[in-house]
């Protein structure tokens, strides 16, 4: 089980708290078939469900953005950066990474965490629209639009390309320090320069949102049985959601770790997205060692989909270990 207080005090300088909420009633089971026989060069929607207590998980696939390798790590050379990804029989010279999007959930709420990159990003991301009409879900039945951080591939899917509002009636909750720190334009010359954007594209997504922004700080509930835990570094107010019913959890990591097969091998690799690289490997570090501990279920954003598994020990190592796939709840 899930130690709240052994986690939190493993966290206490980049504190890992905070709240979260559960969300939904507009899962529209019936509307969840598909339309036509898929074409041969066309793979499945991405839509994959699991059950945490009675919590209902849809993770949603939002497709994925493709780099070279060389400049993805800080402190590595790319020689051994390419080693670890060729032992997982990845790429040495590109890079994908994947979107998926949690939403969860629980009597007459329905969350998202995050919301993906509105097709708005790579030319190979963008699917989330759709795979929520395929699941049968409905931006208008979205309670609650829970933002882990503000980096772009987490908001853009706020709103279109012309800055209307995708979720017409959720809240929106975010990290207050997250909040704190990307509304303050006077902190942008305290920022990494790759960083700067980020503080015209946070007014522009949450602008339509006037109103409907609620800010949560470490610790704080966003609904019953989802809370947030801060784990800064990626940004300044980098958040988890731990979601919890009865003894069943499972740990929302939005960007603790990029890929698993590269970060979660090696939790101090320092990856070019993050804010402050050392303290977002510290927390890393602590985090991972955490779910392993506990033998915790977790959601990993950049993970390759269906996204959700585990953290194991593989000798002094970690590893990801995926869920099974059940064709049933």
């Amino acid at each position: 089980m899930f130690r709240r207080s052994a986690m939190l005090g493993a966290l206490a300088a980049p504190t890992l708290l905070g709240t979260a909420g559960l969300g939904t009633i507009g899962l529209n089971l019936a509307q969840a078939q598909p339309a036509a026989p898929l074409p041969a060069t066309q793979q499945v929607p991405g839509v994959y469900r699991f059950k945490v207590g009675s919590f209902l998980v849809t993770m949603l696939h939002d497709g994925f953005s493709r780099r070279p390798v060389e400049g993805l790590v800080r402190n590595a050379p790319v020689a051994e950066v390419q080693q670890v990804l060729a032992e997982s029989f990845l790429p040495t010279t590109s890079y994908d990474g994947p979107y998926t999007v949690p939403f969860v959930q629980a009597g007459p709420h329905l969350l998202a965490f995050d919301c993906g990159t509105g097709g708005q990003m790579s030319p190979t991301a963008g699917m989330l629209a759709a795979n929520m009409r395929f699941a049968g879900i409905r931006a208008e039945d979205v309670t609650h639009v829970v933002q882990t951080h503000f980096h772009a591939d987490h908001i853009n899917g706020l709103t279109t390309a012309q800055n209307e509002a995708v979720f017409p009636n959720a809240e929106i909750v975010v990290p207050e320090a997250e909040w704190a720190w990307w509304s303050d334009a006077g902190n942008a010359s305290r920022s990494p320069e790759g960083q700067r954007a980020h503080f015209a594209n946070t007014a522009r997504r949450f602008g339509p949102y006037a109103g409907r922004v609620r800010r949560i700080a470490a610790g704080a509930e966003v609904v019953p049985g989802i809370r947030a835990l801060a784990a800064h570094g990626h940004t300044p107010g980098h958040t988890l959601f731990l979601v919890a019913d009865g003894n069943a959890q499972l740990l929302v990591l939005a960007d603790t770790t990029h890929r698993p097969e590269l970060f979660v091998r090696r939790p101090d690799y320092q990856s070019l997205f993050e804010f402050d690289a050392a303290m977002a490997a510290e927390t890393r570090r602590k985090v991972l060692d955490q779910v392993a501990t506990d033998r915790m279920q977790v959601a990993g954003y950049h993970f390759p989909f269906p996204a959700t598994g585990f953290i194991g020990r593989d000798g002094n190592s970690l590893r990801y270990v995926p869920a099974a796939w059940s064709p049933s709840l």
